[in-house]
C-alpha cells in the first residue's frame, strides 16, 4: 500500500510541478501571479516528500527506488502533458524514453 501511495503523491507533484513551470510559460502565470507560482513550491514540496516517504517504507528502507521511480513519473508526466498542453508530438525519441521510464519503474517494482 505505501508504493500505491507514494506513485500517487509522486504523480500529483510531478503534474503540479509541471503546471507550476510549464505552464507557467505558456499561461504567463509567472508574470501575473509570481508569488502564487512561487506559493505552490510548499505543498509540490511536501507532496514529493510524502512520495519519497512511502517508497522508502514500501523498500524497506532503501533509498534509490524512491528516486528512480520518481525520475520513470517525471518522465512519464513532462511527455504526455507537453503532448497535451503544447502539441508536441510523440516522436520515436520521446516514446522510447516513455518505455524507458516505464521499464525503470517496472524494474524497481518487481525485481527483486
Amino acid at each position: 500500500m505505501n508504493l500505491i501511495y507514494g506513485i500517487i503523491y509522486g504523480l500529483i507533484a510531478q503534474i503540479g510541478s509541471y503546471m507550476q513551470l510549464q505552464g507557467a510559460m505558456k499561461y504567463g502565470w509567472y508574470q501575473k501571479y509570481f508569488w502564487l507560482v512561487l506559493i505552490s513550491s510548499i505543498p509540490l514540496s511536501w507532496l514529493y516528500i510524502k512520495s519519497v516517504e512511502h517508497i522508502i517504507l514500501a523498500f524497506s528502507g532503501q533509498i534509490w527506488p524512491s528516486r528512480l521511480i520518481g525520475f520513470g513519473l517525471g518522465i512519464i508526466v513532462f511527455s504526455i502533458m507537453s503532448h497535451y498542453l503544447f502539441k508536441e508530438p510523440f516522436t520515436p525519441k520521446t516514446i522510447v524514453c516513455i518505455c524507458l521510464g516505464l521499464l525503470i519503474i517496472g524494474i524497481q517494482i518487481f525485481w527483486k
